[in-house]
């Protein structure tokens, strides 16, 4: 059950932090209105909606190589820690 949460956790990551990303730009943006003036506040909204897309993937982006490199890290302990298997001995001729 320990392995299947740690690797459950894992694949959820990029999905976590890509939302968090979106979520951090989309709640750090003022209202279009404030920002471009009242004529230009439609147009604002759609472009605030690709911005907030394109951080999305690339904090997804992002926590797909952090979870490449904490799952290789982690491999790479485990087999650390295990002993290496004895070969068989040699059969004699």
């Amino acid at each position: 059950m320990r392995i299947f949460l740690r690797n459950f956790v894992l694949a959820a990551l990029p999905l976590i932090i890509g939302f968090a990303v979106g979520y951090a730009f989309a709640a750090s943006q003022q209202s279009c209105g404030r920002m471009v003036g009242p004529i230009f506040a439609a147009k604002c909204h759609g472009r605030v909606l690709q911005y907030r897309i394109l951080f999305q993937t690339a904090g997804t982006a992002a926590g797909s190589l952090l979870a490449s490199l904490l799952l290789t890290w982690l491999e790479l302990r485990r087999r650390r820690a295990t002993p290496p298997v004895a070969a068989p001995p040699p059969t004699p001729t």
